[in-house]
C-alpha cells in the first residue's frame, strides 16, 4: 500500500473508505469527497414575487436599490408637501384637474344698499335684479357655515346683461376681494372688471374659506341717483 493510499484520512461519504486529507475523489469509488455547504434556508418572504426573481438571480442588490429609491422618493414627496410652496403647487394641480361647483352662502350682508336693491339680490340667481351700492367703498359679504376650497369668483356687473340697459346704470370696474379662512387668515385680491355686460371671473385657490367680501373701489356711469349695481355674485368651490 503506497503512502497516497494510507487509510488515515476522512471516510468517503459514499462507501466509507478512508482517504488521505486533501483528496478530491474517493480512492475506491471515485465519489467526490468535498461537498458544497448547503445554503441556509431563505425566509418565506424571499420566495414570494417580486422577491423570488431576485433570489433566482443570486443577488438582492437590485431589490435593495429599488426599495432605497422608493424610500428616498417618498421622503422627498413628504418634504415637498410640507413646504408652503410645495403645498401650493399640489393644491393648484388639484384645482386644475378637479371639478367645480357653485356654493351658496348661508348669509349675505351689505355695508349699505340703495332702496329696493338689497344684498340678497346679488345671490338670487337673477341678473335683472341687483345689489345697489350707494357709493364706492360699500361692500357685500358672503359667509359660509362650512370651510371650502375657493377656486373662483364670478361677478355680473351692472343693472342688466342687456347692453342697452347695462349702459343706463352705474357699474363697478374694480373691486377688492377680502377672503377669510377658518384660521382667521385674510387673503386680499384685486378684481378688475371690463366695462361690458356679462360674467367676469377671477380664478383663486384658497383653502378653508369661510367668508368672501366684495369691496367696490371704482365704477363707470355714476351719476345722481345711480347706485353702483352688481347684478350677481357667484362663488365656486372645488369638488
Amino acid at each position: 500500500m503506497t503512502k497516497d493510499e494510507e487509510p488515515d484520512g476522512p471516510p468517503c461519504p459514499a462507501c466509507g473508505t478512508p482517504n488521505l486529507p486533501g483528496r478530491r475523489f474517493c480512492r475506491r469509488c471515485a465519489a467526490p469527497l468535498q461537498t458544497k455547504e448547503q445554503a441556509a434556508p431563505l425566509p418565506w418572504w424571499r420566495t414570494v414575487w417580486p422577491f423570488r426573481r431576485r433570489v433566482r438571480s443570486g443577488s438582492g442588490r437590485a431589490l435593495r436599490r429599488t426599495v432605497l429609491a422608493l424610500a428616498v422618493a417618498g421622503l422627498l414627496c413628504a418634504v415637498f408637501l410640507l413646504l408652503p410652496a410645495g403645498r401650493y403647487v399640489f393644491e393648484d394641480v388639484r384645482d386644475k384637474l378637479g371639478g367645480t361647483a357653485e356654493i351658496s352662502p348661508t348669509e349675505v350682508t351689505a355695508s349699505a344698499h340703495a332702496p329696493g336693491h338689497p344684498a340678497s339680490a346679488a345671490v338670487d340667481g337673477l341678473t335683472d335684479k341687483y345689489w345697489g351700492a350707494p357709493s364706492l367703498g360699500s361692500s357685500l359679504t358672503c359667509t359660509f357655515d362650512k370651510p371650502f376650497r375657493l377656486v373662483g369668483v364670478v361677478v355680473y356687473p351692472g343693472v342688466s346683461t342687456e347692453p342697452e340697459e347695462f349702459r343706463q346704470g352705474a357699474r363697478p370696474t374694480r373691486a377688492d376681494l377680502v377672503i377669510t379662512s377658518a384660521d382667521g387668515k385674510v387673503h386680499e385680491k384685486t378684481m378688475t372688471l371690463t366695462d361690458k355686460p356679462g360674467r367676469q371671473t377671477l380664478r383663486t385657490g384658497i383653502s378653508d374659506v369661510v367668508s368672501v367680501r366684495l369691496v367696490l373701489r371704482a365704477a363707470s356711469g355714476q351719476g345722481e341717483g345711480r347706485p353702483v349695481a352688481v347684478g350677481e355674485v357667484e362663488i365656486f368651490k372645488r369638488t
